[in-house]
């Protein structure tokens, strides 16, 4: 019975490993491991050893707890007999149900919850008696890979390699921001990197009706009363129709020329870089660094000018709005009740489907902006005063020029504030 005892203790032993082996491996995160390795860990770097053999690894730890914990049934079957014949009756009984929560408890659970906790200071500790294990049943492993090749030959099925996609990329920043490797802002700013090639030129341009340009023999005074007006360092340049976008002049090139006494700008009139609405702003950024050029002339298919897009509305995707000293700062979402948002109309759908929660693909809708979105839910260009219906949101309309929404009163149905589904707070 002593030796039953001290095979039991050793099989509980062995089955704890076994199962904090697994749940560490399972939870091990390589990308950490790899860095460790990096920095010069002599452990980290043996222990990357795993990655290459993480199946084999698992089907080793499987046959070894498998083997350890048949063991300990057996013995334990030996133990309750033996207790029998000693007439120990019921406590042999009591004697097997308590192995069992032995094994349970300290073979299974506890040992996987700390596994898991610091996998990948368990794997390097423990990485020489892992290997010892894997080399120990490795004519098991052999056999065991050549069955698990039996599926695969019946249920043919064509391997897809499976690359990491944004969303899973995003959950992953989400969950480093989560555990405190990374702050709000680091994580905004990854989120942004990774969505920044979804963006299309169309979904950050300057609309047409906003565009200040000058036309081409404007006089010299009246093109710098329209730079100290807007604060704007650059200008498109137009011959008689701004259809027809023929270049860009700089502020600064036109005040050197203008303290000169030149009559006429033409001279510092540079090339225009032109895009499509449809065009990536990761591809637009590229081809304005190559040409040296800030602005971007979008044309639509018609060749008519559509707005325009400068190098600063591109890095703001990255990193938020840049303000400068001449900007009127201008709020997007500003609350001004509970329950109730002061909303500009040039908000992107993104944002604005963003910052309420609403669950749904700006993509579906033919419109760009808030604005948008109003004229196309009304049919038409609503008044000021009018209220649309959206979801659970009542817009109603506060401001219109040019035909467009600049400004919209926000209210959120009670139903949503009560099921704790509040708009984000910036």
């Amino acid at each position: 019975m002593a030796l039953c005892v001290v095979l039991i203790a050793i099989c509980v032993i062995l089955s704890a490993f076994f199962s904090s082996s697994e749940s560490a491996l399972a939870s091990l995160n390589h990308i950490r491991l790899k860095n460790m390795a990096g920095d010069g860990n002599k452990r980290a770097r043996r222990a990357m050893w795993f990655e290459q053999h993480i199946d084999s690894m698992v089907t080793t730890i499987l046959i070894g707890n498998t083997l350890v914990n048949v063991i300990a049934a057996t013995v334990s079957v030996f133990f309750w007999l033996e207790a029998v014949e000693l007439n120990w009756g019921a406590t042999g009984a009591v004697s097997a149900a308590v192995m069992f929560a032995i094994v349970i408890i300290f073979g299974e659970v506890i040992p996987k919850i700390l596994g898991k906790k610091r996998p990948e200071k368990f794997v390097m500790i423990f990485a020489p008696v892992l290997r010892f294990f894997y080399y120990l049943f490795y004519p098991l492993n052999f056999v065991m890979k050549l069955i698990k090749k039996l599926p695969d030959k019946i249920f043919k099925e064509k391997k897809q390699e499976q690359a990491i996609t944004d969303d899973e990329l995003i959950t992953i920043v989400d969950e480093a921001q989560t555990e405190g490797g990374l702050d709000e802002y680091e994580g905004k700013l990854i989120r942004s990197a990774i969505e920044f090639d979804d963006l299309t030129v169309v979904d950050i341009l300057t609309p047409r009706v906003e565009v200040e340009a000058v036309e081409q023999g404007t006089p010299m005074e009246e093109v710098l009363g329209i730079y100290r007006e807007t604060g704007y360092t650059r200008l498109p340049v137009y011959k008689e129709t701004i259809d027809n976008v023929i270049g860009v002049i700089n502020e600064k090139d036109f005040l050197n020329i203008y303290l000169d006494g030149a009559s006429s700008f033409d001279p510092i009139i540079t090339p225009v870089v032109c895009a499509t609405p449809r065009m990536k702003i990761s591809v637009l950024l590229r081809r304005l660094q190559k040409e040296k050029s800030h602005l971007a002339v979008v044309v639509d298919e018609f060749g008519g000018t559509m707005g325009v897009v400068t190098m600063e509305d591109i890095i703001e995707e990255l990193v938020g709005e840049i303000w400068d000293e001449h900007d009127e700062v201008v709020e997007n979402f500003a609350k001004t009740e509970e329950g109730r948002y002061k909303v500009q109309g040039e908000v992107t759908l993104a944002d604005f489907f963003s910052f309420f929660r609403i669950k749904k693909d700006a993509a579906e809708y033919d419109s760009v902006t808030l604005s948008g979105l109003i004229a196309q839910l009304a049919g038409k260009v609503p008044a000021p005063g009018e209220e649309i219906k959206f979801e659970n949101l009542t817009l109603k309309v506060l401001s219109v020029e040019y035909y467009k929404v600049t400004e919209v009163e926000v209210t959120v149905e009670q139903l949503q504030q009560a099921e704790g589904e509040k708009p984000k707070e910036e």
